[in-house]
């Protein structure tokens, strides 16, 4: 018994440790969210007298017109679509990056890597939508997105491509499949783990983003659903519990994604890293 707690008094010690930080918050969200006004204000973790979670959910979606749902429409919009451009252009720009080494592609791999180093300038950003008439606009925040997501995703897909053999390259270029056509079926099926972590990391991203929407998408009409945030907390100041409920209701799509790919995101990230 001795051997077995001095092996794994690590385990003991981190797991509960671990539940405690990662579970603690959601249990806080969603007893506040089942209490009247009065028992919220308190922040604690009591049980509430009388569960009013779904009271309080029906009272969140009914809000000003229903601003909730409208939240979560324009959040789906720019995150599907959002997604669905980071895969494509970024897996393309890494198909190329891998394949097509030289000084100009150099200098492309510079400007991905200033793309994680350099932080977002607003308002060069804003003047440059207003420009091309798309500030405040569904199309310009999904450009935004995709920029700002797309040089993470280059270089996982780059350094999964590198695992690729070029044999493969070879042998479909003799049977006349090069170019566009080599990558669409013949590189972009062999990425799917990779697609998958993309996907999933990405999703998560667009969806919980605050500040972009802010910025760059502003209006009850547009608003997304991290936006709405700032309606429950500024019109129902001391009603925490439909805040709370607000909150686990835009907590809960992303926690079951991540879930249920929580294995294939770990497997992505990983693959590539020993070239085989």
């Amino acid at each position: 018994m001795k051997k077995f707690l001095h092996k794994y008094w690590v385990d003991f010690v981190a797991i509960p440790i671990g539940l405690f930080v990662f579970a603690a918050p959601f249990v806080l969200i969603f007893l506040t969210a089942s209490k009247n006004s009065k028992e919220s204000f308190q922040f604690n973790f009591q049980m509430p007298e009388k569960f009013l979670l779904w009271e309080n959910i029906k009272t969140v979606l009914q809000t000003n017109d229903g601003i909730v749902i409208r939240a979560f429409i324009n959040s789906t919009i720019l995150t599907v679509v959002s997604v669905t451009l980071v895969v494509f252009v970024s897996s393309m720009a890494a198909f190329v990056f891998a394949r097509r080494p030289g000084k100009l592609t150099t200098f492309a791999n510079m400007m991905v890597l200033a793309g994680l180093v350099v932080p977002p300038a607003v308002v060069p950003t804003i003047w440059v939508l207003q420009r091309l008439n798309l500030f405040k606009t569904m199309q310009g925040l999904i450009l935004i997105e995709v920029a700002y997501s797309a040089a993470f995703a280059i270089l996982i897909y780059k350094s999964f491509m590198a695992s690729i053999p070029r044999e493969i390259d070879e042998a479909a270029a003799m049977d006349g499949c090069t170019g566009f056509s080599l990558y669409r079926r013949i590189i972009f099926p062999l990425l799917m783990p990779v697609n998958v972590t993309i996907i999933v990391t990405t999703s998560v991203a667009v969806f919980n983003d605050f500040t972009n929407p802010l910025y760059f998408l502003p209006g009850n009409e547009n608003a997304t659903v991290q936006l709405t945030l700032f309606y429950f907390q500024s019109a129902y100041l001391t009603q925490y519990n439909l805040l709370f409920a607000d909150i686990l209701l835009i907590t809960i799509p992303p926690l079951i994604i991540f879930i249920i790919f929580n294995k294939k995101i770990v497997s992505g990230l990983t693959a590539g890293s020993v070239k085989g």
